[in-house]
């Protein structure tokens, strides 16, 4: 695989060569200077140019300069295309480099995401704005409104009677669905906020709580890891208990260090309903 150093290199070199080629800048996880650099890392690079048509659906031009992908996604030529102002080639190459390629006419706007220049030839006057030392700022966790910790505990909770009623019906797609798109969403959030109160909210727990590990107390990480299940019925309803005591424990936590209030009632009135519904499957 190469090396960070020989991925710069070629991507500067091409850019140097190339006039249309204005600036150019790095963002995602190589720019944040909180993420540890390993082999995996993608390169998220973007271009500026003044026309992007020479670059639009181009993957002809992109292989003569990066060389012939093993495999390469381009969004925009895609299904559901997200506009014509910017043009991405993703690529994987075959000694494992990924580097997500994207072109951008459009003047950069600093909306404080971690980012680093790494070509500017107008020096400012030009597409890039002078830009801060990048940190992982953007990226904190951010301290719940009362609204916001109600809505997180009420949706978990509320979300859960589809959960039951998927299994009910032996619509298993549909109960993993909500188990672990909607409710888990609610239970991160949650855990967001716990970690907030223990380390402080100067910190990010990566993308999809990737990070949950090396914040969670190692107890509480067990119990978290514990909620995912096997396709198995029984072990959908265990991972679904543990959920819910897992939730209980980190929002009452919360709770108590903002000076909320945890509606108990609500959680009561669920797990009833989830009683219920377990009993009749079971008949």
């Amino acid at each position: 695989m190469r090396s960070e150093q020989e991925v710069m290199e070629l991507v500067l070199g091409v850019a140097r060569a190339d006039e249309r080629i204005r600036a150019v800048l790095l963002v995602g996880s190589r720019a944040n200077p909180a993420v540890a650099k390993d082999i995996w890392q993608d390169y998220d690079i973007t271009c500026f140019v003044e026309d992007i048509t020479p670059f639009y659906n181009n993957p002809v031009w992109v292989e003569e300069h990066f060389g012939r992908p093993l495999i390469m996604q381009m969004p925009e030529a895609m299904r559901y295309p997200e506009g014509d102002d910017t043009f991405a080639y993703l690529m994987i190459f075959p000694d494992g480099v990924r580097i997500d390629l994207s072109f951008d006419f459009r003047k950069y706007t600093d909306n404080g995401e971690p980012a680093v220049v790494l070509l500017d030839k107008d020096n400012g006057s030009g597409f890039l704005p002078p830009l801060p030392a990048p940190s992982d700022r953007y990226w904190h966790i951010k301290p719940p409104s009362p609204l916001f910790y109600y809505s997180c505990c009420n949706n978990f909770w509320w979300c859960l009677n589809n959960a039951a009623k998927g299994i009910a019906r032996d619509e298993l797609p549909y109960v993993m669905h909500m188990l672990n798109d909607v409710v888990r969403s609610e239970l991160h959030d949650m855990i967001d906020y716990y970690i907030g109160v223990l380390h402080g909210f100067e910190l990010s727990t990566g993308k999809n709580g990737k990070y949950f590990r090396k914040y969670l107390p190692p107890d509480i990480y067990e119990r978290y890891a514990a909620t995912y299940s096997g396709n198995n019925y029984e072990e959908i309803w265990a991972s679904i208990d543990t959920m819910c005591d897992l939730f209980h424990t980190l929002a009452v936590a919360v709770a108590e260090h903002f000076g909320f209030t945890y509606r108990q009632e609500e959680e009561n009135g669920m797990r009833e309903y989830l009683r219920m519904v377990k009993e009749l499957c079971s008949m």
